[in-house]
C-alpha cells in the first residue's frame, strides 16, 4: 500500500476532464495537491518541466496531461497529436525520475489496442495487431508513454505504473463539435436541436459501433485506488465492463436531454473501431468497481454542460 496522506501530489493536466476529477477525488486523501497552469509551465519544454519539479518536489504524480480529441481532430492534426503527447509525457516521466518522485501513474487510453482486438480486450492484446487509423497518432504516443514507464521501472527501479481507461465523460468534457468525443458531441447536438426546435439530429456512421463509457469521477477513483494499491510493470484496464451501440447511446442521450426528433445517419462518415470493450477482470480482482450508472452519469454530465453552456458553445473546453 502507498499512502497519499501527507504527500505532495502533482496532478499534471488539472484543468482537463480527468485532471479536474482527480483534484476533486484527492481532496479526501489528506494530501497536498499541486497544480500549475499552462501560462506558468509549458509541459513541452523539458528544461522548464525539470526546473519546476526541482522547485516543487512532488512525492507522487498523476500524469493526466494530454492533447485529446475525437476522430476528426486526430485524423486532421496527426503531427500535433503525436508530437505534443510524446514530448510532454517524456518530459514529465524523465523529470519524475530525475527528482526522485516516489510514485507516478500514467494515464493512457483504450485506443492503444488493435482495431480488431478480441472482445472484451485484455491487457495482453497490446501490440498484437494494427491500430485504428483514425486515431493511431494519439495511440502511438500513449503506447510510448506506457512503455517509458515500464523502461524506467526496469532500468532505474522507479515505481511508475499505467492505467488504461475506456471512453470517459462527465464534468469538464470538451463540447466543441470539431474536436469532441462521441458522448459530449451527442449531448451538444441533442441540446442544440432541442433549443432550435429541429426535427432531426445527425450522427456519424451507421450507429452500429459499440462503445464502453465510464464517468470521469469513477475513473479518478480507480486511479487513486491504483496509486495506493498497485505496483507492477503491466498496465491495468479501467472501465465499466459494459458496452452500448452508438445508436442506443444516441437514443439514451436524446431521452435525457429531452429531444424527441428523428435520428439521421451520415453514412459518409466513419464508424471507427467496430467494438471496443475492455476486459476489467484484473481491476475487479483487486477490489474496485464503478459506482455511477450510465443513465445517471449522462444526466449529471448534461447538468454540468447546461451550467457552463455559454462557455462550451463558444469555444469548447479542452484538457
Amino acid at each position: 500500500m502507498y499512502s497519499l496522506s501527507g504527500k505532495r501530489v502533482w496532478v499534471a493536466g488539472h484543468r482537463g476532464m480527468v485532471g479536474s476529477a482527480l483534484v476533486r477525488r484527492l481532496a479526501s486523501e489528506g494530501c497536498e495537491t499541486l497544480t500549475v497552469d499552462r501560462a506558468e509551465l509549458d509541459l513541452r519544454r523539458q528544461g522548464a518541466v525539470e526546473a519546476w519539479m526541482e522547485r516543487s518536489r512532488p512525492d507522487a504524480v498523476f500524469l493526466a496531461a494530454a492533447k485529446v480529441g475525437g476522430i476528426l481532430a486526430n485524423d486532421t492534426r496527426p503531427a500535433e497529436f503525436l508530437y505534443d503527447n510524446l514530448i510532454l509525457e517524456t518530459n514529465i516521466i524523465h523529470a519524475a525520475y530525475r527528482t526522485g518522485v516516489e510514485k507516478l501513474l500514467f494515464l493512457g487510453s483504450s485506443c492503444i489496442y488493435p482495431k480488431f482486438a478480441p472482445q472484451p480486450i485484455t491487457e495482453d492484446a497490446l501490440l498484437t495487431g494494427a491500430l485504428e487509423p483514425t486515431n493511431e497518432w494519439y495511440a502511438i504516443a500513449k503506447i510510448a508513454g506506457m512503455k517509458l514507464c515500464q523502461a524506467y521501472r526496469r532500468q532505474y527501479g522507479c515505481d511508475f505504473i499505467s492505467a488504461m481507461p475506456t471512453n470517459l465523460y462527465g464534468p469538464g468534457d470538451n463540447y466543441d463539435l470539431t474536436s469532441s468525443h462521441v458522448m459530449p458531441a451527442l449531448i451538444r447536438k441533442a441540446d442544440d436541436a432541442k433549443r432550435a426546435g429541429d426535427s432531426t439530429i445527425t450522427v456519424w456512421g451507421t450507429g452500429t459501433a459499440r462503445r464502453e463509457f465510464l464517468h470521469v469521477d469513477d475513473c479518478a477513483d480507480a486511479c487513486v485506488f491504483l496509486m495506493k494499491s498497485y505496483s507492477a510493470e503491466g498496465h491495468v484496464n479501467v472501465g465499466s465492463g459494459k458496452d452500448i451501440t452508438i445508436l442506443e447511446l444516441t437514443r439514451l442521450v436524446c431521452d435525457i436531454v429531452g429531444f424527441h426528433g428523428v435520428i439521421d445517419h451520415d453514412l459518409s462518415k466513419p464508424d471507427g473501431t467496430p467494438r471496443k470493450l475492455l476486459n476489467v477482470e484484473k481491476l475487479r480482482a483487486m477490489g474496485w468497481a464503478p459506482r455511477i450508472a450510465l443513465a445517471d452519469g449522462i444526466a449529471k454530465a448534461y447538468e454540468a454542460f447546461l451550467a457552463g453552456r455559454s462557455i462550451h458553445c463558444k469555444e469548447g473546453v479542452s484538457g
